[in-house]
């Protein structure tokens, strides 16, 4: 068995915790993977920590909690879940560019204005002096540029 610790600069903004000497954070994993070289590990690490960051955003979207009782009405609830979280999955993909494709949902959500229901038609109103105006603009225009599908 192996522990692997690597020491890497914080995020900005991160905040640090009691093991961090100097602005260096330490980053541990333990692995039993035999006869490969010590680098090989860590990509397979990232990957899972990408997975965790799957069902963090799955539960700021609504998994956190199956509040009706019967496991059929539950079900139902996974499955929207599942489709709303295909959203913020490829919208960084399709749309999004610099550090708003990194934002995770809750803090993307929390920086769309409201919009505004008249008739059958949806009006997003956007305030020039706004930071997010150009980085929600540019995004409408990215999708507006795909293929129709259909």
């Amino acid at each position: 068995m192996r522990l692997i610790v690597r020491k890497e600069r914080s995020r900005p903004g991160a905040p640090l915790r009691f093991t961090d000497a100097g602005g260096m954070q330490l980053t541990c994993f333990v692995t039993n993977t035999e006869n490969i070289p010590i680098a090989d590990p860590e990509p397979r690490h990232r990957q899972r920590a990408r997975a965790e960051d799957r069902i963090r955003a799955a539960r700021a979207t609504g998994l956190r909690n199956l509040p009706l009782h019967d496991a059929a009405q539950n079900q139902v609830r996974l499955e929207i879940v599942q489709i709303a979280l295909d959203l913020p999955a490829w919208m960084p993909m399709l749309a999004l560019t610099g550090g708003a494709r990194l934002r995770e949902p809750r803090r993307l959500r929390l920086r769309l204005p409201p919009s505004v229901t008249t008739g059958r038609r949806r009006i997003l109103r956007l305030a020039k002096h706004w930071p997010w105006t150009g980085v929600i603009t540019d995004t409408l225009d990215r999708l507006e540029a795909l293929p129709n599908p259909g």
